[in-house]
């Protein structure tokens, strides 16, 4: 059963999501007006990044005075309640800044060393992906399920890379799936695609790397759709990050195998 607390929070989340997923939004829609700047490799932040993130920050330190709070764009907050947000503002920034609408807001919230709610809201499509710890995840009002998928060659598997990682890592996982018949996916937005394969449109995801606020929200989404992922830390990816595997029952273990094979540091 679901404590009060979480209950509380999950419902102010759903809704706070939606809220700053409008104001990223209007963001979009004056694409020509943003201030950008380049943090790294394929890697950047506009003002719509900033301003977003604030507005979270704002809006749960007034609700939850004595949450702390971690996000991609600011520093960290900390607090006394043993609950913890985790932000990331504009998750797809790169799909963001080039008018693709393929991005989302990301919200998560720790607590006991687990994640115990989390919410994705893409705005272009209206679209929440929501769920908390043994209570489920849905698709705005609607119960989502992974892939019934018992081969990667039946179905898409997201593939995510990032910077900080050697890209020869990528290189070789994409080549050993498509020698087993899998095809890749990927939209520059981590956190979508999590929602993607929770929601069965992707029948698995890996990544040798992703920070906590990308992945948090979407690990649990697909945990609770009945899907697999490595059992990690949230703890521990709150202050390192780690590799993301994830998928529906039926090809987690091969999934599983070809990572181990191919996230091996040069």
């Amino acid at each position: 059963m679901q404590s009060k607390q979480i209950s509380i929070r999950l419902n102010f989340a759903k809704d706070l999501t939606k809220d700053a997923g409008h104001k990223a939004l209007s963001y979009f829609k004056s694409i020509n007006d943003l201030i950008i700047h380049q943090k790294n490799i394929q890697d950047f932040v506009s003002n719509a990044d900033l301003e977003v993130e604030k507005y979270i920050r704002s809006c749960i330190s007034k609700k939850f005075p004595n949450d702390a709070i971690v996000g991609e764009e600011h520093d960290n907050l900390d607090g006394s309640s043993g609950y913890t947000w985790v932000i990331d503002p504009i998750d797809g920034t790169t799909n963001f800044l080039t008018e693709i609408p393929s991005w989302c807001v990301v919200l998560a919230c720790v607590h006991e060393d687990e994640t115990k709610l989390g919410v994705i809201y893409e705005p272009c499509h209206d679209e929440l992906f929501w769920g908390s710890l043994n209570n489920g995840a849905f698709l705005n009002d609607t119960p989502i399920n992974v892939s019934k998928s018992d081969s990667l060659s039946i179905g898409s598997t997201g593939v995510g890379m990032n910077s900080r990682t050697a890209s020869d890592m990528t290189v070789s996982f994409i080549k050993e799936l498509i020698e087993r018949g899998g095809i890749f996916y990927r939209n520059a937005s981590g956190a979508l695609m999590l929602s993607y394969v929770a929601s069965g449109r992707l029948i698995g995801y890996a990544e040798p790397h992703m920070n906590a606020w990308d992945c948090l929200a979407g690990q649990l989404l697909i945990k609770e759709a009945g899907g697999v992922i490595e059992t990690q830390s949230a703890e521990d990816m709150l202050l390192n990050g780690g590799r993301v595997i994830a998928s529906g029952p039926g090809i987690f273990d091969e999934l599983l195998k070809i990572a181990n094979e191919t996230y091996i540091p040069s």
